[in-house]
C-alpha cells in the first residue's frame, strides 16, 4: 500500500494518504472535497533507492527501473 501526496484545490491543503491503489479516490481530511495527486515530492523505487527519472504519475509509467 503506497503512501502518496495529495493536494486539495478547494481548501489548498497538502496531505499524505495511505491508499490501496494509486488511482483510488481520496478526499481531503479538512473539507471532504476530492483531492488530486501531488507529483512534486521525491519518488523512490521499490528497493528504497531514489528513482531519478520517476515523475510519480503511475498512469503514464512503464515501471520502476
Amino acid at each position: 500500500m503506497p503512501l502518496l501526496q495529495y493536494f486539495c484545490e478547494n481548501c489548498k491543503e497538502n496531505f499524505d494518504e495511505l491508499v490501496k491503489k494509486f488511482d483510488d479516490e481520496v478526499r481531503c481530511p479538512v473539507c471532504g472535497a476530492v483531492a488530486k495527486r501531488n507529483y512534486c515530492g521525491e519518488m523512490f523505487s521499490s528497493t528504497g533507492k531514489s528513482a531519478k527519472k520517476c515523475s510519480g504519475n503511475c498512469k503514464n509509467c512503464g515501471g520502476c527501473k
